[in-house]
């Protein structure tokens, strides 16, 4: 469905809207069990999405709350978001994007990706993420792409920025071996981490100037901080700064709280707890 151009609103909706435009204000609307994705942003250009309302249950697939691809200039702003998947999902082709005071939960947070599925994906460039709350969700703010990739592709200029998690089970993840089916390939644990590796081809997406700061609240594991980036393309550019984040878990947790990086290169400033890995 195109929508018009200028000054949408409307009552509560319950079946996807899909938007392929230019130059919009789109405000106050809600969005409760669509039975796949609630938004979905294509080939767009300058719109702004303020005051949106979507709700789903938590254990409901696929209803990503808005997903957002080949699109250029979106904001994203004053929003509630609650999925059984990502709350926003970037895909690949999206330039200078802006999500700003959005409270996401149930779900699985904001992530960009996954990226490299499939052949002649373009890169994805500029990405501000301000002054957000999850509460509840599986991931916090997550990078995720696909091993063994058909197309070399960028995820570069990204800061997340003043961020709050209440009991997250990721906070912050990258995943460069991602895979949600039941026939992915064996995996074996890296000797003195948790994490685990695949063993496949490795993510061919290059993942740089990646700014993670002020981001404090509680995690659901102890593992609130995991990188696991790519051998073939490691990350570079990576920024850890103030960054503090305690565990819900029973004391034996809280006390072991770690963070993991693999094929990861940055720095780290302020304070960051757990024990920076970079």
């Amino acid at each position: 469905m195109q929508t018009p151009t200028r000054g949408i609103h409307s009552s509560p909706i319950f079946l996807a809207l899909t938007i392929f435009v230019t130059n919009a204000t789109i405000s106050g609307i809600s969005s409760v069990d669509s039975k796949l994705f609630h938004f979905q942003i294509f080939e767009s250009r300058d719109i702004t999405l303020d005051s949106i309302r979507i709700s789903a249950p938590g254990d409901s697939p696929n209803t990503d709350g808005i997903h957002i691809a080949d699109s250029t200039n979106i904001q994203v702003t004053n929003s509630v978001i609650g999925t059984g998947d990502d709350c926003i999902s970037i895909g690949p082709g999206c330039t200078n994007l802006t999500i700003l005071n959005v409270a996401c939960g149930p779900g699985h947070g904001i992530s960009i990706g996954s990226l490299s599925k499939n052949a002649n994906e373009k890169d994805v460039n500029g990405l501000a993420v301000r002054k957000c709350t999850f509460t509840g969700t599986t991931n916090g703010l997550r990078i995720k792409t696909w091993p063994s990739s058909p197309a070399r592709l960028q995820a570069t200029g990204f800061l997340f920025e003043d961020i709050i998690m209440n009991n997250v089970y990721n906070p912050i993840i990258i995943d460069q071996n991602y895979c949600p089916y039941a026939n992915c390939p064996e995996t074996v644990y890296l000797i003195a981490t948790t994490a685990k590796h695949i063993i496949r081809d490795p993510s061919l997406v290059k993942i740089k100037d990646i700014k993670f700061r002020n981001i404090t609240g509680t995690s659901a594991s102890p593992e609130a901080i995991k990188l696991v980036c790519s051998k073939a393309a490691p990350c570079e550019g990576v920024e850890l700064n103030d960054i503090i984040f305690t565990c819900n878990g029973d004391d034996e947790q809280a006390k072991n709280m770690t963070s993991t990086c693999v094929h990861v290169y940055g720095s780290s400033n302020g304070n960051v707890k757990p024990d920076s890995c970079i």
